[in-house]
């Protein structure tokens, strides 16, 4: 079991032991039509943060109600936690906080401090209040209070309410005062989104692929007869999401980026066929499927969209400029990082960097990165004690050669292989540390060790049956449903819809009451056409519905996750392997790993569960387990 995406700028072994690597694959990934999420997690951005050293401490005196000044918070610990009764001292969770995210804290810190250093000389001030009234436009944004909104963010993104007014919305408004004169916003760009948004569409369907010749041919295959178009790019088009909805598109608009796409698709009547078109290596071409005209808002409502479109071009341009602005401060000062330098490490002991010739103490840095990250980092550190203490109960360690074992499997899994069959191990560590800027040591330690600690706790357990056997082979390989859908959000409108679509018993109405009245995205956009669903896709009442339809038939009013939702038929795929010998080692390699997942989750959520934890950082996440008594604890052999 190993990270997909190896991520340095969360706690990787905190990661390894969330539902990101430890989810079941083949369950429904949340997606209503059990469409698997793409690999990989995504990296929150850091907004820049902590100033420090005795030049930014100036700096944030001088703003108005100390906005400017750090939040301070109690001191933290010398013991961070105890796990079992087993310590982590405060040293210990520093260290591992610098590890993973000493060079990005210490890059914020230096960036804030110069946008205070900027605003000092510009007699610009961030009150406290601008802070809070900004944070309230924001919430306002999304139907949230500030309390509300505050919340969110911090169980969401897990940013506490000081560090994000401190070291998001502060910088946030500084900039925007630093760029106020260059941010201006024209009335052509306000025409142009309102345009983008208000205006006429046009509706298309798409064949993408790679080869230009194929392209001219399956161009000449559509302008030969045009109605082929939806089977051709089902059977042809490599681009997936489009080629499972027969090539259709959400409706293009203007001014959304790509002009020559755009300027194709207007020129489009219907069922015409474009051009081929050549966008960033694919080859591509249209069929016009209609065109829907603009929708303008009432003059009432215009002043209120005006302002807040530009409002929205206004923070774009700081965006946009933002790093054109570091870039200008940097310039105009000087800042020498020395962490992450040995030379200057071992020239200035003690030292994280310099800005302006002031020091900023490797102290400070601990201590920032200690105020950052040290909650979410101490639950990595946590768990690492839990597995290491279930490794001595079970009389079991972690070899060189088991972590050797494990990166080699997971190049031989992922497809990273040399011609002669035999995995990559090379090119494997080298793109985990080119596509996540992480060292292999951290690789190893976060996510490497922790998968073969689990592994060490269950293996021996895990069993492929006959059964699993055949359900994965019809997961993955078997034929599927093609369906067009109508998602409704209560009973009452679904049977009104479902009543119409009775009477009007043909495919070209139910796409049109789709358009009319589905609330879910993909069949609304698409004329009720949704991705093909397959047996055993973690869609449990669905699919049984849908595989018990006939071609054309439409289905009663399905109750699912809270929707109501109406399936039309439009037949069945061809399976897409016929024989299940040509497939069956594949398929027990895949089984045994997702069933060994499961397995790693489950023990690893038992030791959790009979834990006793002292969180001193986090004391609502301690926790007495259900299984532990104090003379328990005594006896246990516990590493110390």
């Amino acid at each position: 079991m190993d990270l997909r995406r190896f991520s340095k700028r969360r706690n990787g072994f905190a990661l390894a032991l969330g539902l990101t690597v430890f989810a079941p694959i083949g369950l429904s990934s949340g997606s209503l039509w059990g469409q698997q999420p793409k690999a990989g997690t995504a990296r929150p951005q850091q907004a820049p943060q902590g100033a420090q050293g005795a030049q930014a401490k100036k700096t944030a005196a001088a703003a108005d109600n100390g906005s400017n000044a750090q939040v301070t918070t109690g001191a933290i610990p010398n013991v961070v936690a105890t796990v079992n009764g087993v310590s982590i001292s405060k040293a210990d969770l520093a260290r591992e906080c610098l590890v993973r995210y000493g060079d990005s804290v210490l890059e914020n810190m230096l960036n804030k401090t110069l946008i205070m250093q900027a605003c000092q000389a510009q007699q610009i001030t961030i009150t406290e209040k601008e802070v809070e009234e900004e944070i309230g436009r924001i919430a306002t944004k999304f139907n949230l209070n500030t309390k509300m909104y505050m919340e969110l963010i911090e169980n969401e993104r897990g940013v506490s309410p000081a560090q994000y007014r401190n070291d998001i919305v502060w910088p946030m408004l500084a900039l925007r005062s630093l760029a106020r004169d260059k941010a201006q916003v024209a009335r052509e760009e306000i025409d142009r989104a309102l345009e983008n948004e208000f205006g006429a569409t046009v509706k298309v369907r798409m064949i993408a692929v790679s080869d230009p010749q194929k392209a001219a041919q399956l161009h000449a295959k559509a302008l030969a007869a045009p109605a082929t178009f939806k089977s051709l790019a089902k059977e042809f088009s490599e681009d997936p999401t489009t080629a499972s909805v027969e090539g259709l598109l959400p409706p293009i608009r203007k001014y959304s980026g790509d002009d020559e796409i755009e300027k194709a698709a207007f020129a489009l009547q219907p069922d015409q066929i474009s051009n081929v078109i050549s966008v960033s290596g694919m080859h591509l071409f249209l069929q016009c499927v209609r065109h829907e005209p603009a929708t303008p808002p009432s003059r009432e409502q215009l002043p209120a969209i005006e302002e807040r479109i530009r409002q929205y071009l206004v923070d774009q341009k700081i965006q946009e400029m933002s790093e054109t602005i570091f870039t200008t401060l940097r310039s105009q000062s000087n800042v020498v990082k020395v962490l992450g330098d040995p030379a200057l490490q071992q020239q200035n002991p003690g030292v994280a960097a310099f800005i302006n010739r002031q020091q900023v103490p490797m102290t400070m840095l601990e201590e920032e990165s200690l105020r950052r990250n040290g909650a979410k980092v101490l639950e990595g550190e946590i768990n690492r004690k839990l597995l290491e203490q279930a490794l001595v109960a079970a009389k079991q360690q972690v070899t060189q050669k088991d972590i050797d074992q494990e990166i080699a499997r997971a190049a031989d899994y992922y497809g990273v292989i040399k011609p002669d069959k035999t995995p990559d191990v090379e090119t494997w560590l080298k793109r985990v540390v080119e596509e996540d800027g992480a060292t292999v040591e951290l690789y190893i330690k976060d996510a490497v060790w922790p998968t073969v600690a689990l592994k060490k706790l269950v293996e021996g357990s895990v069993q492929v049956s006959d059964e699993d056997m055949a359900k994965g082979y019809e997961r993955s390989y078997g034929s599927r449903a093609e369906i067009l859908a109508i998602v409704l959000s209560n009973q009452r409108t679904a049977q009104e819809v479902w009543q119409m679509a009775r009477n009007n018993p043909t495919e070209a109405f139910f796409g049109q009451l789709a358009t009319q009245y589905s609330v879910e995205a993909t069949s609304k956009s698409n004329s009720g056409k949704v991705p093909p669903l397959r047996k055993n896709g973690g869609q449990t009442v669905l699919e049984k519905a849908a595989f018990e339809l006939k071609p054309g038939d439409m289905s009663g009013i399905i109750e699912s996750g809270g929707q109501f939702i109406i399936l039309r038929s439009q037949g069945f795929t061809n399976p897409v392997v016929k024989d299940f010998n040509i497939v069956k080692e594949e398929l027990h390699k895949d089984l045994f790993e997702q069933k060994t997942r499961v397995l790693m989750q489950n023990r690893y959520d038992e030791l959790k569960k009979n834990a006793m934890i002292e969180n001193y950082l986090a004391p609502s996440k301690s926790q007495v387990g259900a299984q532990v008594t104090k003379e328990a604890l005594r006896q246990a052999p516990l590493p110390r």
